[in-house]
């Protein structure tokens, strides 16, 4: 169960207007960061949250348990916010809704941001905090790499990465409306989080003098084979439905095992609101109990 229940239509007129206040290419990033913090602290934490603060690949992180966790699994949480916003800060409710389900500590990074610190200085961060878990102990067969939005599609470049580089396969991927290919310019102008403007800013900030055809800048454009069990969940209103699609087909044409759900009613991320809309909790419980299988595949019992 959620921490309180909102009525959708409630939720959605709340968030809407705060989403199209914060997700302004007009205003400076920097004002868009400070306004999601803020934005954060309406999140409410699950009962028995715990907050660490840590250094993780050179990085400021935090590690979130909430309750009884297993020491041998963990989950590597990527935030989203269009590579140039976002923070432990502001995901900090969902990292904890995941550690409740699975039964774990999740570690959330705060790599970093563009336009400062263009492609590929977030990839690199994330490469960087993957290979720490595995220096302090974590088998990379039990570390799960997860992520939403701009976080979704850098774990998907980060698994290709670390299959590329270093030989590893997380436990599984757990990508929340991953955008996977910033060069595709969404046929709609927005939907109740993410507009048009705002999305090619980013992916212009994001790139800066990279190559746009770069796997690590536009991980759908990569050879997925090889990949662990991929579990994407998107709602049919957002931007990025479509291509979710497409990165699904391109899962299975890669042999990849790969599950998706569809949400109707939602928005963009509503995952970040488990703790306020059961939908959203349940979509989030969904999401948890399929990381949790992968990290202790002794236990099979199946997602729903």
């Amino acid at each position: 169960m959620s921490e309180i229940s909102l009525p959708l239509p409630v939720a959605r007129a709340l968030l809407g207007p705060m989403f199209a206040v914060m997700f302004n290419a007009r205003l400076p990033f920097t004002v868009q960061r400070r306004l999601m913090d803020l934005g954060a602290a309406g999140q409410l934490l699950p009962r028995g949250t715990r907050v660490e603060r840590l250094n993780l690949g050179d990085r400021p992180a935090e590690r979130i348990t909430a309750g009884p966790v297993s020491d041998a699994i963990t989950v590597l949480y990527l935030h989203g916010g269009g590579y140039t916003v976002g923070s432990p800060t502001t995901h900090r409710a969902l990292a904890a809704v995941l550690a409740r389900e699975i039964g774990c500590r999740v570690h959330v990074p705060d790599y970093r941001l563009a336009p400062e610190h263009p492609f590929p200085a977030a990839l690199d961060d994330a490469e960087a905090a993957f290979l720490d878990l595995v220096a302090t102990g974590y088998r990379p067969d039990r570390i799960a790499v997860a992520g939403d939005s701009a976080g979704g599609g850098l774990s998907l470049a980060l698994a290709l990465r670390l299959r590329d580089n270093h030989g590893y396969t997380p436990a599984a991927l757990g990508l929340i409306a991953p955008w996977t290919d910033p060069n595709e310019i969404p046929e709609r102008s927005r939907d109740l989080v993410i507009n048009k403007p705002w999305s090619r800013a980013c992916a212009a900030a994001y790139l800066g003098d990279g190559d746009s055809l770069d796997p690590g800048y536009a991980p759908l454009l990569g050879e997925l084979h090889g990949l662990p069990p991929t579990y994407v969940q998107a709602d049919v209103d957002e931007l990025l439905h479509e291509q979710c699609l497409r990165l699904m087909a391109k899962l299975q044409a890669a042999g990849v095992t790969a599950e998706f759900t569809e949400t109707r009613g939602l928005w963009h991320v509503a995952q970040a609101q488990a703790t306020l809309v059961e939908p959203a909790a349940k979509v989030t419980r969904e999401l948890g109990e399929f990381l949790r299988q992968a990290l202790r595949p002794a236990q099979t019992r199946s997602i729903g």
